[in-house]
């Protein structure tokens, strides 16, 4: 009589572990596990990559540019060679250069249209120094708007002398900001995460020295 052959031995080695663990795994669970990982390469080359964001509007000078936060319209850029009603103090070999635009908060209470506020929902190619805002009514400076009540607002940067000219075209990026609600540590709600949504360009008018909010407005 035959004897009964014995078991097979129990794999040995650095990758047993391996065996045993598979073992123990239900079959259906290698389909979720092979998807898994065919999405984490796939997604590493790019294969799931979201669509680009859209290209920003093209707007030109005197169009509204409208977001939850504000509306706002740029109707001149200007250069002068101080205006110290907006808040800034050029120094020798500097400039002014000034975009005047109406403003109107569409938000549910006041804010400021300095920086931090509407003022940093705007910039100018190739000026990276902090903002300042005026009304150009009453030379307030970084002025808080009440909701749906608009405003003239001279917004105003230091640049270098020679940094812009008359005639240039200079593009204005105009941005879109979410509404952010704080919680636990924080709180209160404030507008973040600015994304690109349109571009003015707009000619920038030299009104030389000793200029007023009112020349910067055109209303002198």
């Amino acid at each position: 009589m035959s004897e009964t052959p014995p078991a097979p031995a129990e794999p040995k080695g650095r990758f047993a572990w391996v065996r045993a663990a598979t073992d123990r795994v239900p079959t259906r669970w290698f389909a979720g596990i092979a998807t898994g990982a065919f999405l984490l390469v796939t997604a590493a080359f790019g294969g799931l990559a979201t669509a680009s964001p859209p290209a920003p509007a093209r707007l030109e000078p005197g169009d509204a540019h409208i977001t939850a936060e504000r509306s706002l319209t740029v109707q001149r850029a200007v250069l002068i060679d101080e205006l110290p009603d907006a808040g800034v103090l050029p120094e020798p070999g500097e400039r002014v250069f000034a975009i005047v635009a109406d403003v109107e908060n569409q938000w549910d209470r006041p804010v400021t249209a300095g920086s931090g506020g509407i003022g940093s929902s705007l910039t100018v190619e190739d000026i990276d120094t902090d903002v300042s805002a005026a009304r150009y009514d009453d030379t307030t400076l970084s002025p808080w708007l009440q909701p749906n009540v608009p405003a003239r607002i001279v917004f105003a940067w230091v640049v270098p002398a020679d940094a812009f000219a008359a005639g240039d075209q200079v593009p204005v990026t105009l941005y879109a900001r979410s509404l952010y609600t704080g919680s636990f540590v924080t709180t209160g709600q404030w507008w973040i995460d600015p994304v690109p949504d349109a571009v003015v360009t707009v000619e920038v008018e030299d009104v030389g020295a000793g200029a007023d909010a009112e020349d910067a407005d055109g209303q002198g």
